[in-house]
């Protein structure tokens, strides 16, 4: 079954105006899949394979001028093609590529230096529950759903989801994280990625995980830029009026995907998930994701923040669209209580501001109480 990515029309508008569109996200997010199918009359070139990486180090100008429209694949692998792409591009309107790539922190910086006002960039994560839902691939049961995560390859090859995140995981310690940093022991970097698992939808405290990991704090910092950069983890800062006290207070930690969580904290079962401890802090990390895959896929452009007080008070998720504030509470009770809204109408209190709120939980239905937006797990809207 082929699902339809969101992202498709967004693509398929920006070709229009940019000679260079730039695709990024996870391994195994579907770069590749999106790419050839909106883009199916480009010829298609991938920088994985050695024969074709060869003659685009050896030989890039050839390697470029094959077609007026190319697909280059995993560009981090051969970056100095980029500034041969803005000299073809500058002197050829004709001149159309498609570049995609799994690791950001390799190719952004020469992005930006070499194709600046040349390239639209777009993040493909992988599947949103907007995209699977009525499809066969929705999976009814929340817990099961959690469990499975949204990476396009278990579900294109029916894999189960126990046995294939340990060898992704495996391949992406082995491959991206040794290629971007020089991590001497993976086996502490794995150890890494399991606290960090243990710690999604949790406000992130640098000198906990280096305690726990015996390593230094800078250590830790670089490895959290690795995780940013291969798109496992994102960061959330808090909100504050003074935008000094934004960047150098403590963010909020989510995984992109539930699944790869899962895998990390050995969940193996929907029973073992509905008792798991972190239960609430995994189903907060889904409804986090979902709202930020909705942000790529429409290309909004939109910042996330949460908010906390001195006395503990604490907003899940806080965001302006258009001249609305928006703030969102994420509970994973399928039960609406009203202490679910007692935060909103606090921050509401305290800012004298209008604010829309909303409260996100495990109900398959949406509906209201007073003025506040109950919305279920199915329907998530940014």
């Amino acid at each position: 079954m082929i699902i339809d990515r969101l992202l498709v029309k967004t693509l398929s508008k920006a070709i229009k105006k940019y000679p260079v569109l730039f695709i990024t996200g996870p391994r195994q997010s579907g770069k590749t899949t999106i790419s050839k199918k909106v883009f199916n009359k480009y010829i298609y070139k991938n920088l994985e394979d050695p024969e074709t990486r060869l003659l685009a180090k050896n030989d890039p100008k050839n390697f470029l001028t094959q077609a007026n429209r190319l697909i280059i694949d995993e560009i981090q692998r051969v970056p100095e093609l980029l500034s041969y792409i803005q000299v073809m591009t500058d002197a050829d309107n004709k001149k159309k590529f498609i570049i995609t790539g799994s690791q950001n922190i390799l190719v952004s910086q020469k992005i930006s230096q070499s194709l600046a006002g040349r390239v639209a960039i777009f993040n493909l994560l992988p599947f949103s529950f907007k995209e699977i839902i009525d499809t066969d691939f929705e999976k009814k049961d929340i817990f099961k759903q959690l469990i499975y995560g949204f990476y396009p390859r278990v579900y294109d090859k029916l894999l189960n989801p126990i046995e294939w995140f340990p060898n992704y995981i495996q391949t992406y310690l082995e491959r991206d994280v040794r290629e971007i940093k020089n991590i001497i022991n993976l086996t502490d970097f794995q150890r890494f990625l399991k606290l960090c698992a243990g710690r999604t939808g949790q406000i992130l405290n640098l000198s906990s995980l280096a305690n726990d990991l015996g390593t230094a704090v800078n250590t830790i910092k670089g490895w959290l830029s690795v995780l940013e950069a291969t798109y496992i983890i994102y960061l959330v800062p808090p909100f504050y009026k003074n935008f000094n006290k934004r960047i150098i207070k403590s963010p909020k930690l989510y995984f992109y995907d539930t699944g790869l969580v899962c895998s990390l904290l050995a969940i193996k079962s929907e029973d073992q998930l509905q008792t798991h401890p972190l239960y609430g802090n995994i189903f907060e990390t889904f409804c986090v994701s979902e709202i930020i895959k909705q942000n790529y896929n429409n290309n909004l452009h939109i910042n996330f923040y949460y908010w906390r007080d001195k006395s503990g008070n604490e907003i899940d998720l806080l965001y302006e669209k258009g001249n609305k504030t928006i703030a969102v509470e994420i509970k994973s009770s399928s039960t609406f209580a009203q202490e679910f809204t007692k935060e909103l109408n606090y921050l509401e209190k305290i800012t004298k501001d209008k604010i829309n709120k909303k409260v996100i939980y495990s109900s398959r239905e949406d509906t209201r109480y007073k003025d506040v937006l109950l919305q279920g797990w199915k329907n998530i809207e940014i």
